[in-house]
């Protein structure tokens, strides 16, 4: 059973508490394995020209409500706060926004620890600060169905005046879902209270809808802030949105370089991702991938950390375990429960090999759109970069950084919790290096309309 068709299976109409058909279905709707898609970003040289595409892709845009609908593509679209301002909102509603958003992420760069080789001024020049306005995501089933929504999303870019498309990128996977490291991605998701999905083993309790939609009460009991209007905000989300090129070759070399073969380079690899590549978790598979328990969404995310307080199974320092510590003992107290992320993101470039060295790299451009949606996306991210991604105090290992996707600007060490002693490897790199990313913000259907006929004018009606 394809993951559509395994969402369908769990979805409960009577269940649902949200506003599904005012929620853009990108918010709530996974895609598909496989897949494929693009990126793209406009510039918004004019209001009324930006004001009028947004007015016609509302009517491409589809809700929530129908996530179960047999689609063979769905396009979401999110907004930057300079784009906001080059759509000419008023000025009450652009300071309504967080104070995070309305920096941007270049203008963040010290509270995300995007310094060094990751540092705005090294990035590409679509995500340069006051570059990207709009950005639009197409997912599809296959080449041929991106192909026909990309000739009807080009017609429509055509009719349009007063744009600039600055930047296109094309991504996908096959029916594995894998990373440019050859991971099986995106298994673990939160469950949405209201959202009428029945939950997977292991989803843990359903997260309330307002750590994700704005306007719903969130974990706290109450609704987070939100943009004004009403009709603006009520019904949309944050997105951050960060490109990263992925170093597979010195990935690979770094394995090489620790490992007497190919059986322990993998049992390092799945020690610093905390699953073996398959997605087969390591609490459930300690000693070797489990293939058939990778690809069974049934089991694959049924586990805790409950049993496993000193790491030996999986190391406190391993990727999955930093950013969804579930129920470890942490040093540092946090409430994993608000730090929960939907994650959408999107790998494009070549598909991983075991045989790719650091020589590569230069020459083949592979990585990962990393992607994620929530009402508290902004503080979310530069907790994760300031804490559970740079440093490791919370696990009581010092600056020990996430080895995945921390920024090492001089070699790092990654630590396994070995018996009698542990092991700590040492010579641990930037493996994923930041080529760019924005703040944004994913408008309701009702946004959309609201944004594109202007309603804020003299003459308007909200």
């Amino acid at each position: 059973m394809g993951i559509l068709q395994e969402l369908s299976a769990r979805f409960r109409p009577d269940k649902v508490k949200l506003q599904l058909d005012d929620i853009q279905a990108l918010i709530l709707r996974s895609r598909p394995e496989p897949y494929v898609g693009i990126h793209s970003m406009i510039h918004v040289d004019e209001a009324a020209g930006g004001r009028d595409l947004l007015r016609r892709l509302a009517d491409h845009i589809p809700a929530a409500s129908g996530w179960t609908d047999e689609l063979d593509s769905w396009t979401g679209v999110a907004i930057s706060y300079d784009g906001l301002k080059a759509l000419g909102l008023p000025e009450t509603s652009l300071g309504s926004f967080p104070l995070a958003f309305q920096q941007g992420m270049a203008a963040r760069a010290e509270q995300l620890r995007d310094l060094g080789e990751n540092a705005p001024e090294t990035w590409e020049d679509p995500y340069r600060p006051g570059t990207c306005h709009i950005a639009l995501t197409i997912y599809a089933r296959d080449d041929d169905a991106l192909d026909d929504v990309l000739a009807k999303a080009e017609a429509e870019l055509e009719k349009s005046t007063g744009i600039t498309l600055i930047g296109t990128h094309r991504f996908g996977a096959d029916e594995d879902a894998k990373n440019p490291f050859g991971f099986r991605d995106s298994i673990s998701q939160p469950l949405v209270d209201g959202s009428g999905v029945d939950p997977l083993p292991g989803q843990e309790r359903a997260i309330a809808p307002g750590e994700f939609i704005l306007g719903e009460d969130s974990e706290t009991g109450s609704p987070l802030a939100m943009p004004q209007p009403e009709p603006l905000g009520r019904n949309g989300s944050y997105i951050v949105l960060r490109k990263y090129q992925s170093r597979v070759g010195a990935f690979n070399d770094f394995l090489r370089g620790q490992s007497a073969d190919e059986a322990e380079q993998d049992y390092i690899a799945a020690k610093m991702f905390g699953r073996w590549q398959s997605g087969a978790p390591l609490p459930l598979a300690p000693e070797r991938d489990d293939p058939e328990l990778g690809a069974d969404p049934q089991r694959n995310n049924d586990f805790s950390y409950e049993d496993d307080h000193r790491g030996l199974v999986c190391p406190h320092a391993a990727h999955m375990r930093r950013l969804n510590p579930r129920d470890s003992q942490l040093t540092i107290l946090s409430d994993v429960n608000i730090h929960r992320i939907i994650r959408r993101s999107s790998t494009y470039g070549p598909k991983w090999s075991r045989d790719v060295t650091s020589e590569v790299d230069a020459q083949e451009d592979r990585g990962l759109f990393f992607i994620f949606i929530s009402a508290r996306a902004f503080d979310t991210i530069e907790f994760l970069q300031q804490e559970w991604i740079n440093r490791g105090n919370f696990v009581d290992l010092g600056e020990e950084r996430d080895p995945v996707v921390g920024l090492h600007q001089t070699p790092g060490t990654f630590t396994i919790p070995e018996t009698p002693v542990r092991r700590k490897i040492d010579g641990v790199t930037t493996f994923n290096r930041l080529r760019g990313g924005e703040y944004m913000f994913m408008p309701s259907l009702t946004a959309l309309r609201w944004i594109g006929d202007g309603a804020w004018e003299e003459g308007a009606s909200p």
